[in-house]
């Protein structure tokens, strides 16, 4: 198991982070200071009189009606309490030696005509504190509260009488406590419901949660996939089969990307071609041991190289393809013979438009040409006769027929030019533009159907090496990668058949 994966040091960092979130805030809510905290209310402000300055139309019978200045009067209820986390004693309130009060209420531009104390549930023990002789005052627009003690949670509530100014008017209290503070405060009020969790125990369900999110998002997004069996390192060139370069392609991409240190170049340029140069390479190389080559090639080696050893990779489709001004959609391993004799010179022989043949076909290092000319016309095409695949260089050829590099090449100007007709491989999912594939015989190419149709245009892909690379070789392992684990999967994407699949096991061993 790798310990030091970027995945694990995240994870291992962002569990240590929630730790310590956890231990940060119930060290922060016992140690450090500011924890005493009065907190404070206005839980109704509304006016008892008449004025028009009230903004606010009101009634006033009895006592309100009667009392004289009452016109401006306002009526505030004030709520006192301890939000902190430790309990306040008469000590832990400041200010000047002697002075008995110790916070002080201030109504701006109003005056204090009244004040009733309440204090909460459970707490009468408060009302010893609010007498003249422990510093209750009032006078203008001040109150004078004692140093009142204050156990964690509790609270006491003033009900003040004011005349003097509108609703509203600012109100604060000011007063200084030793490691706290006084502030407004932000508790529910008394007809709210309180919230379950304090703030300290919120912000560590959150970050617990943050990271349990973060550890989740990490174990789904991380890339669980075993390396490729075999797994090694070096550099490795893969040539040969131009019809197998897409399969190639990704399956090198996959393979040097999950083994560190792997470099594998995908250099095809056909079947034939492949197949010489992993010869001459491995004939340099002599006793220094089997070149970091392979070759894959549509079809079994052609005779006279005994030092290469195959490897049977997969079965392999091809596939004719027609202009799609040609509208055809099979032909008959005889028609197709036909056509490519120069027995038939225009597509309307055959019921088609009025457009005469041309044959796109492969140069003579091909496999896909070797394996069509093999299973399909049972003899070698008939020679080049055009270079430009438009214009005859040859005027007694039946038909214009020219020879190209690639396969892409072949289904490129097929596509473009009106009456060609060419091949390839099937490349599942892909439609040539401008082309379309035709059955032969009636069965299209297909690889669910391999094991039953008597679909013809089809070929062993073999892996050559010179020799037997080393097992700790990459060469070694990038061929256990093509016949095993998820190299099947990749090749059966393209549209060809692993041989090491039951199916294809049965086909590669009797072919």
């Amino acid at each position: 198991m790798e310990w030091f994966s970027a995945e694990n040091i995240v994870a291992v960092l962002t569990a240590v982070l929630g730790v310590l979130a956890s231990v940060g805030v119930l060290w922060y809510e016992r140690r450090v200071p500011r924890r005493k905290r009065i907190g404070y209310r206005v839980q109704m402000d509304t006016p008892i009189g008449s004025e028009v300055s009230q903004a606010r139309a009101n009634v006033r019978l009895g006592l309100f009606d009667e009392t004289p200045d009452m016109a401006d009067a306002t009526l505030v209820l004030l709520r006192i309490e301890n939000d902190g986390s430790q309990s306040i004693d008469r000590g832990d309130y400041t200010g000047p030696d002697g002075q008995l009060h110790g916070l002080v209420v201030e109504f701006t531009e109003r005056r204090v005509r009244g004040i009733a104390v309440t204090h909460s549930p459970g707490a009468d023990h408060l009302m010893d504190h609010f007498t003249p002789s422990e510093g209750l005052r009032g006078s203008g627009s001040l109150i004078r509260l004692p140093r009142v003690p204050l156990n964690r949670g509790e609270h006491f509530k003033l009900l003040v009488l004011l005349t003097g100014s509108r609703v509203g008017s600012p109100v604060r209290i000011t007063g200084g406590i030793r490691d706290g503070e006084v502030r407004p405060n932000t508790a529910a009020r008394p007809d709210e419901k309180p919230p379950l969790f304090g703030r300290a125990a919120r912000f560590i369900t959150v970050a617990l949660t943050v990271c349990v999110i973060t550890l989740a998002s990490i174990i789904l997004v991380r890339d669980d996939t075993p390396p490729p069996i075999g797994c090694a390192r070096g550099e490795l060139t893969v040539t040969g089969s131009t019809a197998f370069e897409p399969v190639l392609d990704e399956l090198a991409e996959k393979y040097g990307r999950a083994c560190e240190g792997a470099t594998i170049t995908v250099d095809a340029h056909g079947s034939t071609a492949g197949i010489r140069e992993l010869a001459e390479r491995g004939a340099k190389a002599g006793k220094s041991g089997s070149p970091a080559l392979v070759a894959l090639s549509d079809g079994p080696k052609p005779s006279g190289f005994p030092q290469l050893r195959e490897n049977r990779v997969a079965v392999s489709l091809f596939r004719l393809v027609v202009n799609d001004k040609v509208p055809l959609k099979n032909l008959t391993t005889g028609t197709i013979r036909a056509v490519y004799r120069g027995d038939i010179r225009n597509w309307k022989q055959l019921g088609g438009p009025d457009l005469p043949v041309l044959l796109v076909s492969r140069d003579a290092n091909s496999g896909t040409r070797e394996v069509f000319q093999r299973r399909v016309l049972g003899r070698n095409e008939p020679a080049q006769s055009s270079r430009d695949c438009t214009t005859k260089d040859d005027p007694e050829a039946p038909v214009i027929r020219c020879e190209l590099d690639s396969t892409d090449q072949v289904l490129t100007e097929v596509g473009r030019l009106d009456g060609a007709i060419g091949y390839s491989e099937l490349r599942t999912g892909t439609k040539p533009a401008g082309a379309h594939q035709i059955a032969i015989d009636g069965a299209a190419p297909s690889v669910d159907t391999i094991g039953t149709s008597t679909y013809p245009y089809r070929e062993i892909e073999y892996a050559y090496t010179y020799g037997s690379p080393p097992a700790d070789s990459l060469a070694s392992g990038f061929l256990s990668y093509l016949s095993r684990g998820s190299g099947q999967d990749v090749i059966r994407t393209h549209g060809h058949l692993p041989c090491a699949t039951p199916e294809g096991l049965r086909i590669c061993g009797e072919d």
